[in-house]
């Protein structure tokens, strides 16, 4: 296990500088004049030339990318284009709010999928059928539509919920509990979709098996074989499954975080990538790839301590 720790920790280091590279030369090859963008149409054409000298634009791109590199790997990702706002401070103030939903939804998805799959699976018939309706009608129904249902309902008729804003936890946990409320109920009913038919279908599957049969021949209850041999065994397609989404999330759920106004990892994404701030959107990219080789390593030793088979595999 740690040699496959290991191997997997190097293939993620060699991901980040390939994918950090491209990310940079796909970022230079737009013709946009930063200087001009920043100085607005007025200003002087050697005032623009001298902006971007001091941007450092007016070097080739590899030149540019292995500067950007060297203060990179000591952890300075500079500082905005735009904004003049720390790089990695601007982040870390966004962050709490993203992690707040993407913990929220995983944690929600994780145990309603748990027990929606395992009731399917087990009980099978109408119950069966009726959790396939619920979580095809989750998959159906547009994450827009249900998010702006949920603000008109919860949030303006009835007013349990605040309808936008984000208050952070040490100000209040339950003022934070209150906001991030609907926006992870929101991202949720999808997730859960997807998860709990994996779940279900994992669960049938593994009670299928010969070894099942004979733990049931020996006289074990159908809850210590449920809850001690098919769970394990069944666990790998689901937390596969909800690592992407979580993954997928770390991106930022930027129509959720926009409709609630939050102020999270996907709106900054928006609104930096359409100005064209460089040093921003690498540092969000870097950020992302390194939360895929993480949540994925996770994963994967997650899944080879609850199935041996696939910890040898």
């Amino acid at each position: 296990m740690l040699t496959f720790v290991v191997r997997r920790i190097g293939a993620g280091v060699v991901l980040l500088f390939v994918i950090s590279f491209l990310s940079y030369l796909l970022l230079s090859v737009p013709d946009t004049d930063v200087g001009r963008q920043l100085l607005g149409d007025g200003a002087a054409q050697s005032a623009v030339d001298a902006k971007n000298a001091a941007l450092g634009l007016d070097r080739p791109v590899p030149a540019q990318y292995a500067d950007w590199v060297t203060h990179a790997v000591r952890g300075d990702f500079g500082v905005s284009w735009f904004t003049s706002e720390d790089v990695t401070q601007a982040i870390a103030n966004r962050l709490p709010v993203t992690l707040s939903l993407v913990l929220g939804v995983t944690l929600v998805t994780a145990l309603v999928s748990l027990l929606l799959g395992v009731w399917a699976g087990v009980r099978r018939g109408a119950v069966d059928r009726a959790v396939q309706i619920l979580a095809v009608a989750g998959y159906a129904v547009p994450g827009f539509l249900v998010t702006l249902v949920l603000v008109l309902v919860f949030g303006v008729e009835l007013d349990w919920f605040p309808a936008i804003g984000y208050t952070p936890f040490t100000e209040s946990p339950g003022g934070w509990l209150s906001t991030i409320t609907l926006p992870v109920v929101s991202l949720s009913v999808a997730s859960v979709a997807g998860v709990c038919q994996q779940v279900r279908g994992a669960v049938i599957d593994v009670l299928r098996q010969d070894y099942v049969r004979t733990l049931r021949a020996r006289g074990l209850s159908a809850r210590r074989i449920v809850f001690k041999h098919v769970l394990r065994n069944a666990a790998a397609p689901a937390l596969s499954l909800l690592g992407t989404q979580f993954v997928g999330l770390l991106g930022g759920a930027v129509l959720v975080e926009q409709i609630f106004g939050l102020p999270g990892i996907g709106s900054m994404t928006v609104s930096y990538t359409t100005r064209g701030d460089i040093p921003v959107i690498m540092a969000l990219v870097m950020f992302t790839v390194v939360g895929v080789v993480l949540i994925n390593l996770a994963v994967d030793i997650l899944i080879g301590w609850l199935n041996p088979k696939a910890r040898v595999a």
